[in-house]
């Protein structure tokens, strides 16, 4: 179930400690907030000087109240806060909200004081958020602890930046967004994201949880939290760079920067990312409508044929499908329209809006029923008529009195066959739009942001998320982490390998070619990047052909230890590749890819977090740019796909028992029609 928030969200009794009559101090403006409802429930204000703070008798300490306090608000100087937690827990006090900053942010003794705190926090069975925090509200319980009033909605906010929260809000508004929540995250020494994502979950109050982090703490347990919340996460977040590549030893480390995690991860829990503030409004709006549709071919319609065509190539731009209608449906709008409209995809009323601001609804409407329709575009002038005419007489009042009885109307068409419909209108707060707003209906003033929003409503995202797979229980440490250590412990799982021994001189090395038959292949262990350093030998077809291979690479290369195996049949197999990077906030995370030598040059490769189900693994595979090659091209036949993704599953489950291992890698995964062979494999220890 989580942690118990009640405390903090619906507290029977609040105290802002350092409230103040100074506008330029934060104790100010919380206490201001705080007393926006003085009859839900007992609001204290502390001022260690006593007095009046805006206009209310203030206590000089929590004591001095005389009663017990539910939640306590803390804004005191740095010096002061643990004296401050102290009466707040004495004071029967089950939740805090720390403002004061100076802890971990400031460096070690930062937070060595902040975990002490927090650990005093717990013992007394209360919870702590922040500190340096900027409050939190809570529109459903008229708790009001933050210094701005948040517009009452569905969203819980959780930010870790108290002025992307403003604008995130500011940008809200024209949408038609409001808040159930807010919380500014602080350094989240007690009260963490997981923890609260996990109780916006179950908060009727809330339909969205809208996130922006820079500090996960534990990725993993976000991800599944927000996998399990039943309702839509949208996460921004920054720090997505590739540096955390840079001294990676292998592939897999090198092609996995902190940006291919986070993105693995969201699109496994469902999460949708988002880059901008904006981003976030213009998909909370999308998911905020309610309808969903897990295929992507779009309708675009206007009244204008240039903003049909550049919608219709943000739409392609952005995923979505734009094919041309089918001949019954064609047919259907022909009907409504007149004759020099056009039907085929995008639809254009070529002018007759000008004159029935109503064919705008029947047109929605006949979309909408289409079954080879799965969403909505409706873009350019509508909207027009009633912000240009709605105050005029004549002709330009009877149109905008038309146009708004057309956003009733493709309200009521849309309430009946919910499919995913945006709008993009040149006049977004005009009343006919508004109209449209009120009721779910997505409004945009850019063709861009109505084309993001389809993304959020459609595709495999709308069927729901994947799921975050379970950490399989921790494996005896691999003790030998040598190409041959390695190749045994993936072979126990069942990863298949050609047969191979590993020699030092050349009597093994002839031994090794008496146990089975060629052609050959030699390898030269303990070697970073044995192609690139001419540490591997092909096709060696006989004894002597080994044997000379051998003197050649080890007068070159001087290798402590070889390996030679039996050469793989290339011929119609595919080379893939199979890694597993142990990132520090999400723990492993898988990647998939065309493999082989040009594994960097390509880049085609995708993430998941490990272990990844062989389902799964197929889904990633399949999703490859280069996906093609896996059915057969040019006369090749198609290879087994299943039992590459069955490997997957198995390598990817090794590496997620094995925390000792930081990096494992198969590379390259040889998939032929007939099987699987893993041809070489390798581990980084952490």
């Amino acid at each position: 179930m989580g942690r118990d928030l009640t405390a903090l969200f619906d507290p029977t009794s609040v105290a802002v400690v350092g409230a103040s009559d100074d506008p330029a101090k934060y104790g100010h403006s919380v206490a201001a907030q705080a007393l926006r409802a003085p009859g839900r429930r007992p609001v204290h204000l502390v001022n260690r000087r006593g007095g009046a703070v805006l206009g209310r008798p203030a206590a000089t300490s929590l004591t001095a109240i005389g009663e017990p306090v539910d939640l306590v608000v803390i804004s005191v100087p740095g010096r002061g806060f643990e004296a401050a937690v102290d009466d707040a827990l004495a004071c029967g006090a089950r939740a805090i909200v720390g403002i004061t900053a100076g802890f971990a942010e400031t460096g070690p003794e930062g937070l060595a004081r902040q975990q002490a705190i927090a650990a005093r926090v717990r013992d007394a069975g209360a919870v702590l958020v922040g500190p340096n925090c900027l409050g939190i509200a809570d529109n459903t319980t008229e708790l009001y602890l933050a210094s701005d009033a948040f517009t009452h909605g569905g969203i819980a906010l959780l930010s870790q930046s108290g002025n992307l929260a403003l604008e995130i809000e500011l940008r809200a508004a024209p949408l038609g967004l409001g808040f159930s929540r807010f919380v500014s995250l602080g350094n989240q020494a007690d009260v963490t994201l997981v923890d609260l994502v996990e109780d916006c979950g179950r908060h009727e109050g809330t339909s969205a949880i809208a996130v922006y982090a820079e500090d996960f703490g534990d990725g993993r347990a976000f991800a599944q939290a927000a996998a399990a919340a039943g309702k839509p996460v949208v996460l921004l977040t920054a720090g997505r760079g590739a540096a955390s590549a840079r001294s990676a030893q292998s592939h897999t480390g090198a092609l996995t920067t902190s940006a291919d995690v986070v993105a693995a991860a969201c699109r496994d829990a469902g999460v949708e990312l988002v880059a901008t503030p904006l981003e976030m409004t213009v998909v909370l709006a999308a998911l905020n409508a309610g309808a969903r549709s897990t295929g992507r071919r779009c309708a675009v319609f206007t009244d204008g044929g240039g903003h049909g065509v550049i919608a219709a190539d943000a739409a392609e731009a952005a995923g979505l499908e734009v094919p041309e209608l089918s001949a019954p449906t064609k047919g259907r709008l022909a009907s409504l329209l007149w004759e020099q409209s056009a039907v085929g995809n995008p639809v254009d009323l070529a002018g007759m809006g000008e004159q029935d601001p109503r064919s705008y609804a029947a047109t929605v409407a006949g979309l909408l029923k289409a079954d080879e329709v799965d969403a909505v575009l409706m873009t350019g002038y509508f909207g027009g008529y009633a912000a240009s005419g709605g105050g005029l007489g004549g002709e330009s009042a009877t149109l905008a009195e038309g146009e708004k009885q057309a956003a009733r109307e493709i309200v009521a068409d849309w309430t009946t066959t919910p499919k995913p419909l945006v709008v993009q209108s040149m006049y977004p707060r005009s009343p006919s739009c508004r109209t449209l707003t009120d009721a779910g209906i997505p409004v945009f003033s850019a063709t861009e942001d109505a084309a993001r929003a389809l993304t959020a409503m459609t595709g495999a995202r709308a069927a729901g998320p994947l799921g975050v797979a379970p950490l399989p229980p921790i494996a005896p440490p691999l003790e030998d982490a040598g190409y041959h250590g390695v190749r045994a412990l993936l072979s126990a799982a069942g990863v298949p390998f050609p047969p191979a021994r590993e020699i030092t001189d050349e009597t093994e090395l002839l031994a090794a070619a008496d146990a089975f038959a060629g052609p050959y292949v030699l390898k030269a262990l303990h070697v970073l990047h044995k192609s690139d350093a001419g540490g591997v030998a092909l096709r060696l077809a006989d004894r002597d052909a080994l044997l000379a291979a051998y003197r050649e690479m080890d007068a070159r290369l001087g290798a402590s230890a070889y390996s030679v195996e039996a050469m793989a049949d290339l011929g119609d197999g595919v080379e893939l590749i199979v890694g597993v990077n142990r990132d520090p906030r999400f723990g492993p995370v898988a990647m998939v890819g065309l493999g082989g030598v040009l594994t960097e040059t390509l880049h085609d490769v995708a993430f998941s977090l490990a272990p990844v189900p062989a389902e799964r693994a197929e889904r990633l595979l399949r999703g490859l740019r280069t996906a093609a090659l896996l059915d057969g091209v040019r006369g090749r036949p198609a290879v087994d796909v299943t039992a590459a993704a069955a490997v997957v599953e198995r390598i990817t489950a090794v590496a997620a028992a094995h925390p000792e291992i930081a990096e494992l890698e198969v590379n390259p995964l040889l998939v032929r029609p007939d099987g699987v062979l893993a041809l070489d494999a390798r581990a980084v220890l952490a």
